[in-house]
């Protein structure tokens, strides 16, 4: 009786990989042992680029709400500060999106938390 060597999920296996491989340079698309290194590098660097993504959006906001707060004569920490002790719960991104968009109601925020 022959060997069975089980081609068919082989085949598979071997070409999602190459299909998650498409479009990279050289034998890092066609060969199979290059391209699952590449694939799992690659995935590699977009599960820690996820959770870059969300820090790097972080630092955006603040830095455009302290540009902002700066043109009326606070600092970013005072301002949150003073946003926290007057109980006013909006997020950095709104804040930033207020700042850069709508800066007449960015002004009524400030304010708002000035007096």
């Amino acid at each position: 009786m022959p060997r069975a060597q089980g081609n068919v999920p082989s085949r598979r296996r071997k070409n999602k990989l190459l299909k998650l491989a498409r479009g990279y340079y050289g034998g890092r698309s066609k060969l199979i042992r290059t391209a699952k290194d590449s694939v799992m590098k690659a995935l590699q660097y977009a599960y820690r680029d996820r959770r870059a993504r969300k820090r790097d959006f972080r630092r955006l906001w603040i830095i455009r709400i302290n540009a902002a707060v700066r043109q009326y004569g606070l600092s970013y920490s005072t301002f949150m500060k003073k946003l926290k002790s007057s109980n006013i719960e909006i997020n950095r991104k709104m804040l930033a999106e207020l700042a850069v968009n709508n800066p007449d109601a960015f002004k009524k925020i400030v304010d708002s938390v000035a007096v």
